[in-house]
């Protein structure tokens, strides 16, 4: 503290300073713990409490799970935690039941990368950096139900996150039902006989292995061979969402490539219609949904078979199957499966050059062109490249429309994950065609007639022609012609003809793909699943949840040169064979099996953790349905359900979000709990940002320690630039929410980030403007108790005519502004009356400042707490009604209308609030001026907008 504060706090002893802060602020989080003051009572079962709090209407209020790293907090990462909190404990005062807490999301990469970086367990390293953070969080002063915290590492959450997967995997989803239901369900179907295998046999004739990969095809958590991406450097493979757009990990910034190996799946996409649809039901920031319908990409069109003479056909989905007729070559993703089946020995007789690669065979060419775009991630091979790579597979399919053949290329702007891994390629009429054609000297048909003077010979364009406005030309057989129609009425033609003649059909298509879910990482929740000698999975019983994750000696992944596309996964478990290879009696008699080695991804503990805040101690189920629907069931203005406000980041927008639906869906689906969807209403705070500073290296270095000097910027004698960016260790200017507590004192920090700026918006940290709240709480204090004695300055006696307006204004002001989460705004409003008061003079009614201190209670509580003690309460101030308005004294006692004549102001008139139309009209037209302006001359028309405007027309 400097010295000029030494000193005025000896002068003034009871000054409101940073060391007063500390032992207050102290002393009422050891209250609030102690007394239980923010546990929320369930209305049944161990938490239940307060029969009267109970039957309050009630808020459930999240925040998204913090991750427990080593650096612990800087002060951009409580914006939201503060922001929840404040409104938390509005909402309380105004009445509510809240639900608030925070557990920590704890398995995933960052924590086994830094365990691997230093010989650190990482359920050590996890744990050490959770209690850091708890008590970096317990000093700002959240009103969190500490009771019904936990972590996702704890056996006793993931036994129910491992249940949840069970449920998952013991899933179809029935599409006549459009729902989940029991797997057992679809077994009594086949069994039955109502519902056929494919090769029409019995179900009793399948062996057991033909069963278990039947009911693969179904089931919502299967395993499968599948194209993956693969990050040789993690040693893991990636989500399709984990992957940044120049290809690379998301975490640790590796190459990513394409492999095929067999991993566990979520089938995501059965409910991608409803993910899509439900929607519009939630209360979320429109840009949000946005990404979320870009992701999930609906779109209309046919499935398409082009025959192939040795391998049956090759099916493509095409949203332009009105082109089918410029349809001169296809086009298969390297991965597809049907190459190696239609690939012939040699090349056919005619081959032009260009389409072999210089190749001597086709199994020689697509064997070299397979290896250079599994290099490629599938950005790089969206991207739209110059040159335009492929390979000709030999191969031939007819187009079913023309009848002609056509040839078979793969080339890597074709991805297995869209559509169906292959497409019909129409040159003219799609630029990415055009330019493959144009590289490889395919033909080109134009069967959209050109708006512009181009012709009908692509040979003579520059570029392809797409126009959804066009008419069809040259697109006619001897059974059908879409000749001089609009798009829409030739794609609904064309389509009824492919299904009269069996060769397609009409069909949606969707961009998502089914959820990977498998990661060769060693901390993370195991797999509840183990195969028998035959390979076939089989779930672990609920007696035997949790399956916990094994202490091992070496928990690193197996990594590998980050360029090593060839490398293949190893898993740390698959190194503990005492684990892995187990006895178990799973109700056919001892058996041996292999346990799953793979471990589940950190996305699946935060898809249901806000089931696990409702109910957090039940051992015998999920979560108590009377629970389930007390907190989160479906009720007037929410239809689906879900938590009433959830914070974070939007940086969140796809990944845990949409998983997050998919899970409740399921699980709504098959009965567990009522709510269809986990968010209600979804808010995203901005990010705290900060200057960083760089020397000439482009080198970070210290902002702490950087001297500005004539509008320049220096650092140790030298010249550095500064750019607004976010704030972190790496960076060097992370600013600790612990210094700013040190310095101000918790409350001053909780009230300088949520008067920065609109919580959504992003706002730069500037440590030199905390001081400005500081102030305010210190004329607060002041405003309440004597600095010399410490005694209460206020009195009985009832306050001034101005006073009750600014008040009421203020309260009425602040209580909109806390409700629609407008913080900054209430901060204004409160240091407006502050001011207002200190300007007064004189002690303060009692009533005023009883009012005062409720007023700024959810924005810097331990202030609040100290002085409602003070005035003589002996309960606490969180649970204290927040003051209501008197509406007499929020309207003001006059307002000034403006009087103009031909659009000039010719008069200002102080009038009531209340007064008529009629009535400001005759007074207007009464006053002084106006009569002088208007100088005798007749009126035309009066236009009177009370009480603001009346504008008056001369005739």
């Amino acid at each position: 503290m400097s010295e000029t504060n030494s000193a005025a706090e000896t002068a003034a002893p009871h000054r409101y300073t940073a060391a007063m802060a500390a032992d207050i602020e102290a002393r009422w989080q050891d209250f609030w713990d102690a007394e239980g003051t923010y546990e929320a009572p369930n209305p049944t079962g161990d938490l239940a409490g307060d029969p009267e709090l109970a039957a309050k209407p009630k808020k459930f209020i999240m925040d998204m799970f913090p991750y427990p790293s080593g650096a612990g907090l800087h002060v951009g990462h409580p914006l939201g935690y503060i922001a929840t909190d404040v409104y938390a404990r509005h909402q309380r005062m105004t009445g509510h039941n809240v639900l608030h807490t925070l557990g920590f999301d704890a398995f995933g990469l960052p924590a086994e990368q830094y365990a691997v970086q230093t010989g650190t367990h990482p359920r050590v390293s996890t744990e050490a950096n959770m209690e850091n953070m708890k008590v970096q969080l317990r000093r700002l002063g959240l009103g969190h139900d500490n009771r019904r915290s936990f972590a996702t590492i704890d056996a006793e959450y993931y036994k129910w996150t491992q249940w949840i997967f069970l449920q998952i995997f013991n899933s179809w989803y029935d599409t006549e039902a459009d729902r989940a239901r029991p797997i057992a369900e679809l077994v009594e179907q086949f069994e039955s006989g109502t519902r056929a295998t494919p090769d029409g046999r019995e179900w009793s004739e399948l062996s057991a292995t033909e069963r278990a990969d039947l009911l693969s095809e179904y089931r919502l958590a299967y395993a499968s061979d599948a194209p993956v991406n693969w990050s040789p450097g993690l040693g893991t493979v990636l989500a399709n969402e984990e992957v940044t757009a120049d290809g690379r990990s998301e975490r640790g910034n590796f190459p990513v490539f394409k492999a095929k190996l067999r991993q566990w799946n979520m089938r995501i996409t059965a409910y991608a219609d409803r993910l899509l649809n439900d929607l519009d039901g939630l209360d979320w920031p429109e840009a949000i949904k946005l990404q979320q319908r870009n992701w999930i990409g609906r779109s209309e069109g046919a499935r398409v078979e082009f025959p192939v003479d040795t391998a049956g056909g090759i099916t493509v989905f095409t949203t332009r199957q009105d082109t089918l007729f410029g349809a001169t070559y296809m086009v298969l993703a390297p991965e597809h499966d049907m190459v190696e089946r239609i690939i012939p020995a040699a090349w056919p007789e005619g081959t032009h050059p260009v389409w072999t690669g210089g190749h001597t065979s086709p199994a020689e060419a697509v064997t070299a062109y397979r290896k250079q775009a599994a290099a490629k991630s599938d950005v790089e091979r969206q991207a739209e490249a110059k040159d335009k790579t492929g390979v000709f597979t030999g191969a031939y399919a007819t187009n079913p429309v023309s009848g002609e053949k056509v040839p078979v290329f793969i080339a890597d702007y074709v991805l297995m994950g869209y559509g169906t891994g292959a497409i019909m390629a129409v040159p003219a009429h799609d630029a990415r065609d055009f330019a493959f054609a144009r590289a490889f000297e395919l033909p080109m048909r134009c069967v959209v007639q050109p708006s512009d003077d181009r012709g009908t010979d692509p040979a003579t364009w520059d570029d392809a022609f797409g126009s959804y406005d066009a008419k069809l030309v040259n697109s006619a057989n001897d059974e059908i012609s879409l000749d001089g129609l609009g798009v829409v009425e030739a794609k609904a033609k064309i389509t009824e003809w492919l299904q009269e003649h069996g060769v397609g059909e009409g069909t949606v298509n969707f961009r998502l793909r089914d959820w990977l879910f498998s990661r060769q990482r060693y901390w993370g929740e195991p797999f509840p699943i183990v195969y028998d000698e035959d390979g076939i999975a089989h779930p672990l019983p609920e007696s035997m949840l949790p399956l916990e994750l094994p202490e091992v000696e070496d928990y690193s992944p197996r990594t590998f040169d980050p360029e090593d596309a060839s490398a293949q996964p190893e898993t740390p478990l698959s190194r503990n064979a005492d684990w892995v290879n187990v006895t178990l009696d799973l109700g056919d008699g001892p058996r041996k099996y292999r346990r799953e080695t793979n471990t589940m991804p950190n996305w699946a503990g935060s898809c249901w953790y806000e089931l696990r805040y409702l109910d957090p101690n039940n051992d015998r189920q999920l979560v108590d349905p009377s629970i389930e629907q007390y907190w989160m069931g479906p009720r007037e203005g929410q239809p689906t359900g879900g938590v009433d406000l959830y914070v974070g980041g939007a940086e969140h927008a796809v990944l845990h979000l949409l998983y997050a639906r998919f899970w409740s869906k399921v699980l709504h689906d098959l009965g567990h709990i009522s709510s269809a969807e986990p968010f209600h209403k979804l808010y995203n705070q901005g990010m705290i940002q900060a200057f960083v500073y760089r020397d000439s290296r482009g080198i970070a270095v210290p902002a702490a320690e950087v001297e500005e000097r004539d509008g320049a910027f220096y650092y140790e004698g030298e010249k550095v630039s500064r750019v607004l960016g976010k704030m972190g260790k790496s960076l060097k200017n992370a600013v600790t929410p612990d210094e700013i507590c040190a310095e101000y004192g918790a409350d001053t920090l909780r009230l300088y980030e949520m008067a920065m700026g609109p919580l959504d918006v992003s706002r730069p940290w500037d440590t030199r403007a905390v001081v400005g709240q500081y102030r305010l709480l210190q004329r607060l204090w002041r405003n309440v108790v004597d600095e010399e004695t410490g005694e209460v300055t206020v009195v009985d006696t009832e306050p001034g005519e101005d006073t009750l307006r600014a008040l009421h204004k203020a309260i009425d002001g602040v209580g909109q502004d806390m409700a629609g989460m407008r913080f900054n705004t209430a901060i204004a409003k409160v240091t407006e009356l502050n001011n207002h008061l200190t300007k007064a003079g004189g002690p303060l009614s009692r009533s005023v400042a009883e009012r005062l201190v409720l007023l700024i209670a959810p924005l810097a509580p331990h202030i609040a707490e100290e002085l409602w003690r003070r005035l003589g309460h002996t309960d606490s101030v969180v649970h204290q009604d927040f003051p209501v308005a008197d509406p007499a004294y929020v309207v003001d006692e006059t307002v000034t209308c403006v009087v103009q004549i031909k659009g000039k102001v010719r008069a200002r008139l102080e009038i009531s609030p209340s007064i008529t139309d009629e009535e400001l009209e005759a007074l207007a037209l009464a006053d002084d001026a106006v009569v002088a302006a208007l100088g005798g001359a007749g009126i035309r028309k009066v236009i009177v907008r009370a009480p603001k405007l009346v504008n008056i027309v001369p005739a």
